[in-house]
């Protein structure tokens, strides 16, 4: 079985086998990703059997009661300062109204009733405050590690090795750059799902011209300018400081690890390469498949890399010294212990140990060693050979690239986009196209 058809059959039984995902030793949670869930409207969520869910209010919490699905526990004050009526939450703007001083310590119910969409509370306010809460809200917003597992952290991406290459990701330029905005933002969010889903995704058919590429960039994102410009076209004249500029091989790596915040998406069409240039293939590796792999094999390696922060910088081009006031592992996890970012290029990586013991500089070095062992493995790597009217885009938090050596003339354009950004266009245009009706729903924000 394939690892694709592996992964996926675990999720269809809603287990997540240790070779797919291994815990951050530290947090003891499943490294996953919690990003499709997100967009998620809470109102399509399951209702209470009220014939059976009861509650229980004490001087701090409410708890509902489900016999058969496990206890919900909210503090008062927690409740209190969700409650996304009017005069707390703007209905327009999506944002507080109300400060943390005005959340009392001793707030606490004095009328409380639970429907099958939801719960109501009355509240000890010196005038009189009803709130209600959604039934897919609460249940979200559980605090036990079971039921998140139970409600939203299932992740829908797909690991990945060599095999993807029998059916790697596309789309074609004629969904994404109709006439019809409505057809091209649903093409577009077929495009950032399948990025989503793979951490990369072709677009076939694209005009072989700079300024149509640029255009079409435009319509996914926008453009993050850094000192390499906006929308770029380069040959290998070396015109910046940055071995991506020469016509030498590139080993896996992730871009813009000497930003604090690297670049969301990698994007790539080569406009020309004629005869009798030759070489010049495209790699990709999965960072989160080599990731997985790694916490498989040796769970102690992946710690040190999870915990030990690494400098970066980016010196080689005049008038330009790149390096984060604040330095990051290798890999770096959310605030729920699920692996979100993989940040490696060996070429870019500064002075390593500052506040290290020996100890960790030894254990750093054989843990990014053993890394290093498994993203060059012949199993994970994906060559592609890319041709004018191909695009290519990367989810640079995810999968790394790299390429082959190449001989003659080659001209390259492309662009980044932030990873916000695009996430932010992916969650709106869920919203719109994918969401259930549609509807303006307040419970949706904020997650």
């Amino acid at each position: 079985m394939s690892i694709a058809r592996a992964f996926n059959a675990a999720f269809r039984n809603k287990r997540v086998s240790a070779t797919a995902f291994r815990c951050n030793p530290n947090l003891n949670s499943k490294v996953q990703s919690r990003s499709m869930v997100r967009y998620k409207n809470p109102l399509s969520s399951q209702a209470f059997e009220t014939n059976s869910a009861k509650i229980h209010v004490n001087s701090t919490t409410i708890t509902i009661k489900q016999p058969d699905e496990g206890d919900l526990q909210y503090d008062h004050m927690y409740l209190f300062d969700h409650c996304r009526c009017p005069q707390c939450f703007h209905p327009s703007t999506k944002q507080r109204l109300k400060t943390l001083s005005q959340v009392p310590c001793d707030i606490h119910p004095t009328a409380v009733a639970l429907s099958a969409s939801g719960l109501h509370v009355t509240w000890s306010t010196p005038s009189a405050h009803t709130s209600f809460f959604p039934a897919g809200f609460l249940r979200r917003a559980a605090y036990e590690t079971q039921l998140s597992e139970h409600v939203d952290c299932q992740d829908d991406r797909t690991l990945w090795n060599f095999e993807i290459s029998k059916s790697p990701p596309y789309v074609e330029y004629g969904d994404i750059m109709p006439q019809e905005i409505q057809q091209r933002e649903q093409g577009v969010l077929e495009v950032l799902n399948k990025v989503h889903r793979f951490g990369f995704c072709f677009i076939t058919g694209v005009p072989v011209d700079a300024k149509e590429t640029e255009t079409l960039i435009k319509a996914i994102g926008p453009i993050r300018h850094t000192h390499y410009g906006g929308f770029w076209s380069f040959t290998a004249d070396l015109s910046h400081g940055d071995l991506a500029y020469s016509t030498q091989s590139l080993p896996a790596h992730t871009d813009t690890t000497y930003f604090t915040d690297p670049a969301g998406l990698q994007i790539f069409h080569l406009l020309s390469h004629p005869s009798p240039g030759q070489g010049g293939k495209t790699l990709l590796v999965d960072g989160f498949h080599a990731a997985s792999q790694l916490s498989a094999s040796d769970p102690a390696s992946y710690s040190v890399l999870s915990r030990l922060s690494i400098p970066a910088h980016a010196s080689g081009t005049t008038g330009t010294l790149l390096r984060p006031q604040i330095s990051f592992p290798v890999l770096r996890h959310d605030e729920c212990g699920r692996l979100a970012q993989v940040r490696w290029n060996n070429e870019d990586r500064g002075i390593i140990g500052h506040g290290w013991s020996a100890a960790e500089v030894r254990q750093w070095y054989q843990a990014a060693q053993r890394f290093e062992s498994l993203i060059k493995s012949k199993e994970v790597e994906y060559w592609v050979q890319l041709n004018p009217g191909t695009m290519l885009i990367i989810d640079n938090w995810r999968v790394m690239h790299g390429r082959s050596e190449f001989t003659g003339s080659r001209t390259m354009c492309g662009a980044y986009i932030g990873a916000d950004d695009w996430h932010s266009r992916r969650a709106v245009l869920t919203d719109r196209h994918g969401n259930a009706g549609g509807t303006d729903d307040i419970w949706r924000f904020g997650w």
